[in-house]
C-alpha cells in the first residue's frame, strides 16, 4: 500500500516481504496445497521460490523478520511505530483517568448517600430521644401533679371546715369568693407543708452526717470544731484506689465504743498521726498535647539515668487541702511511687533530687552497725507510702492521680529507673494542690 510513496523496497525485498507474509499467514511452503504458477509467470515463480526458501520458520520468528526488514527498508517505519505506540498510551492514559474519574465520582455519590443516611438516622435518633425526654417529662410532672394532688386532698380533709368556716366569714353570703379564698387558703397549705417537710429531712440528714463526721474526728484524736465539722468530707467521700474505697474510717467508726468517744473529746488528740486516706488514681488518653504542654517549662521534664531513682519533693502548701500529680515519658515506662514524710519544711518550693538504686541505700545500712544504724533511723522522719513503687505505662497513657493532705510534711514522688541499666527516661510531669 506505501509502496513507492513512504518508502522504494527493491525487488528481492518486495519477494522476502511477501514471503514472509505468506509465512505468517499459510505458515511454510505446502507444494501440495499451494496451485500451481505459469511457466511464463516469473514473479509467481519467485515468489514461490522465497517462500520455500523460510523452510519451518515459526510464524513469531516470520513476525519478527519481517518487522526488521520493513525497518531496514522504511526510515520512517521506527518513527511510526514509536508515534503510535505513544498515541496508544496516552489513550490508554485517557481511558484510566475517565475510570479513575467516573470511580471517584461513584464514591463520592455513595459517600454523599451514606453521610446523608447517617445524618438522617442521627435526626431520627435526635427526635426520638427528644420525644422520650418530653414523655418522660410529662411523666414526671404527672407523677409530681398526682402526688400533690394525693397530698392536697388529705391536707384538705383536714382542714375543710376550718376554711369553709373563714371563708363564710370572709365573704358571707358570696359563694364564688368563698371558693376561691379557700383554694388560695389550701395552696399556701400545702406549700407550707411542703416546706416544713423538707426543712425536717435536712435537719435529719444534717444530724447524722455531723454524727458520723464526730465519730472519725474522735477516731483520729483530733477534736473538731463547728467550723471543721461544716467542711469536712463525709466517709462515703473519701477518696478511693481503682474504686475501692478505703475501709479505715468506717472500720474505726464501728470499733469505736462511747466511752473512747467520750475520751477523746474531753482530752484533746494524742500522739498518734492522723489515719492517711486512701490515694485516688487514673489514666487520659491525651498524652501527646500533655507532653506538648509541659515542654514549654524547662523545670517540668526532668531526665532519669539509668540506675537511678529521682525524687520529686513537693512540701504541702497552707492554703491547700489536696495534691495533684501527671506524668508521662517518651518511649518507656518508669516505675513511680507517693510517699508522705512526716517533716514541717519551712521552704514550700518544689526540688527534684538524684539518687542511686535503693538496693545500694540498703546495703550501706546493713553494713553500718546497729548503733549508727538506730541514731540514723532516730533522726529521720517518718515516712508513710501513700503509693507503692510499680512500674507504669507512662509511654502509652498520661498517669494522673491525688491525694487529701494528711497534715503538714513533703510528698515524695519517686520516679525510679533503677531496674533499667541501658535507657535513661525523659518524664514530664506536673504537680499543683486546691483546696
Amino acid at each position: 500500500e506505501k509502496d513507492g510513496k513512504a518508502f522504494h523496497p527493491t525487488y528481492e525485498e518486495k519477494l522476502k516481504l511477501v514471503a514472509l507474509h505468506k509465512q505468517v499467514l499459510l505458515g511454510p511452503y505446502n507444494p501440495d496445497t499451494c496451485p500451481e504458477v505459469g511457466f511464463f509467470d516469473v514473479l509467481g515463480n519467485d515468489r514461490r521460490k522465497e517462500w520455500a526458501a523460510l523452510g519451518n520458520m515459526s510464524k513469531q520468528e516470520a513476525m519478527t523478520e519481517f518487522v526488521k526488514l520493513l525497518n531496514r527498508c522504511c526510515h520512517l517505519f521506527s518513527t511510526y511505530v514509536t508515534s503510535h505506540k505513544i498515541e496508544k498510551e496516552e489513550q490508554e492514559k485517557k481511558r484510566r483517568e475517565e475510570e479513575e474519574r467516573r470511580r471517584r465520582e461513584e464514591e463520592e455519590r455513595e459517600r454523599l448517600q451514606k453521610e446523608e443516611e447517617k445524618r438522617r438516622r442521627e435526626e431520627e435518633e435526635r427526635l426520638r430521644r427528644e420525644e422520650e425526654e418530653r414523655r418522660r417529662i410529662e411523666e414526671e410532672r404527672l407523677r409530681m401533679e398526682q402526688q400533690k394532688q394525693q397530698i392536697m386532698a388529705a391536707l384538705n380533709s383536714q382542714t375543710a371546715i376550718q376554711f369553709q368556716q373563714y371563708a363564710a366569714q370572709q365573704y358571707p353570703g358570696n359563694y364564688e369568693q368563698q371558693q376561691i379564698l379557700i383554694r388560695q387558703l389550701q395552696e399556701q397549705h400545702y406549700q407550707q407543708y411542703m416546706q416544713q417537710l423538707y426543712q425536717v429531712q435536712l435537719a435529719q440528714q444534717q444530724a447524722a452526717l455531723q454524727k458520723q463526721q464526730e465519730a472519725v474526728v474522735a477516731a483520729a484524736g483530733t477534736p473538731l470544731t463547728t467550723a471543721s465539722m461544716v467542711n469536712a468530707p463525709a466517709p462515703g467521700d473519701i477518696p478511693s484506689i481503682n474504686g475501692q474505697a478505703s475501709a479505715h474510717a468506717d472500720s474505726s467508726e464501728k470499733e469505736l465504743d462511747p466511752e473512747a468517744l467520750e475520751e477523746a473529746l474531753e482530752n484533746g488528740p494524742k500522739d498518734s498521726l492522723p489515719v492517711i486516706a486512701a490515694p485516688s488514681m487514673w489514666t487520659r488518653p491525651q498524652i501527646k498535647d500533655f507532653k506538648e504542654k509541659i515542654r514549654q517549662d524547662a523545670d517540668s521534664v526532668i531526665t532519669v539515668g539509668r540506675g537511678e531513682v529521682v525524687t520529686v519533693r513537693v512540701p504541702t502548701h497552707e492554703e491547700g487541702s489536696y495534691l495533684f500529680w501527671e506524668f508521662a515519658t517518651d518511649n518507656y515506662d518508669i516505675g513511680f511511687g507517693v510517699y508522705f514524710e512526716w517533716t514541717d519544711s519551712p521552704n514550700t518550693a518544689v526540688s527534684v533530687h538524684v539518687s542511686e538504686s535503693s538496693d545500694d541505700e540498703d546495703e550501706e545500712e546493713e553494713n553500718a552497725s546497729s548503733e549508727e544504724k538506730a541514731k540514723k533511723n532516730a533522726n529521720k522522719p517518718q515516712l508513710d507510702e501513700i503509693v507503692p513503687v510499680y512500674r507504669r505505662d507512662c509511654h502509652e497513657e498520661v498517669y494522673a492521680g491525688s491525694h487529701q493532705y494528711p497534715g503538714r510534711g513533703v510528698y515524695l514522688l519517686k520516679f525510679d529507673n533503677s531496674y533499667s541499666l541501658w535507657r535513661s527516661k525523659t518524664v514530664y510531669y506536673r504537680v499543683y494542690y486546691t483546696r
